[in-house]
């Protein structure tokens, strides 16, 4: 039975990761911050199920800039696989804390390779990057080849992060990948983030308990895909027999106004009577087009995505009518 360490484990992509590898078999060990809610939603059905969890499923609390304890924990795991998906992944927020973004999200990440680097034999070691390291980039679509030029604290944490596991993976010999993931949503995601927050907007206009929603540049382009996707292809890149870099995208961009009018469209309004544009949601510095060429993923890992953009949106918003619903129930 293989086994696999994830950090990260109680976001959005931890959660179908974690289903993801107990359907394959795997023994799943998971990371969580000391400061993380107790209550972890996206986990219950795992850890509520008895035959799953103490089983098949481990929780682990660890920080991880607390190295002796996270060292420990590995050595005693021993996971052939690990796939390093924490940080502080909030793009707009890292304008507001960027000492706290680079420390987790780019330190973070070099503690741990030089925790694995101590390991023989070492696990398998997956990142998830970000397309925010591509910032503006000079051409469309952007590949693994393109220059990174991030913009945003969060992309500048990440291209470190990125960079890093290449020269572990050079210099000491070690199976390590980047995820080059560009923006995946899901019901699942956190409702701080622009797709979640158009989602459940909906959700309580159509329930009459809001009326008007206040977003920043509804021009902005993201080529946006389904986490549950996402994960499987990660997955893929650690069952390769060499280590690469992939980016995980669909292919395809839409704007922030793309999304709204097909989120509105669910439930039969339009979005121009209720969304508004507020100056103060717009970023500092912000990226420019987005848009990835998941061919090498095509090619090698056999991986393409398989929800498409206006089936990914009603998902999102069925989730949230059904939510919204049962909290006026309750």
């Amino acid at each position: 039975m293989p086994s696999a360490l994830i950090t990260g484990i109680t976001g959005q992509d931890g959660s179908y990761l974690t289903e993801l590898l107990l359907s394959k078999g795997y023994t799943v060990h998971g990371l969580v911050r000391r400061s993380s809610n107790t209550v972890r939603q996206r986990l219950d059905h795992l850890t509520g199920d008895v035959s799953v969890y103490g089983q098949r499923l481990f929780l682990h609390y660890a920080d991880l800039d607390d190295i002796t304890t996270v060292r420990r924990l590995i050595i005693k795991i021993r996971p052939e696989e690990v796939y390093h998906l924490a940080g502080q992944t909030h793009v707009g927020a890292s304008f507001d804390i960027p000492e706290s973004t680079c420390e987790f999200t780019a330190m973070g990440t070099l503690r741990l390779l030089e925790i694995l680097r101590d390991l023989d034999p070492k696990p398998r070691f997956l990142h998830a990057s970000s397309s925010e390291i591509f910032g503006r980039p000079d051409h469309w679509p952007q590949t693994e080849s393109t220059s990174l030029n991030p913009v945003t604290p969060y992309g500048v944490a990440k291209a470190f992060a990125t960079q890093m596991v290449k020269v572990y993976r050079e210099a000491f010999g070690f199976f390590a990948c980047n995820a080059i993931c560009y923006n995946h949503e899901s019901p699942r995601r956190g409702e701080s983030f622009v797709t979640r927050k158009i989602t459940r907007s909906v959700a309580r206009i159509k329930h009459g308990l809001q009326d008007r929603l206040m977003l920043g540049n509804l021009q902005a382009r993201r080529d946006w895909g389904f986490a549950g996707d996402y994960v499987d292809a990660m997955w893929r890149m650690l069952q390769q027999d060499q280590a690469d870099d992939y980016i995980i995208a669909t292919g395809q961009d839409h704007t922030v106004a793309d999304f709204l009018e097909v989120a509105f469209g669910q439930v039969g309004l339009d979005y121009r009577q209720y969304v508004a544009v507020d100056p103060k949601f717009f970023r500092p510095t912000d990226v420019e087009r987005l848009l990835g060429d998941p061919s090498h993923a095509r090619k090698t890992l056999q991986w393409t995505p398989a929800t498409k953009f206006p089936e990914l949106v009603k998902m999102m918003v069925q989730s949230d009518l059904q939510a919204v619903a049962a909290d006026r129930v309750s």
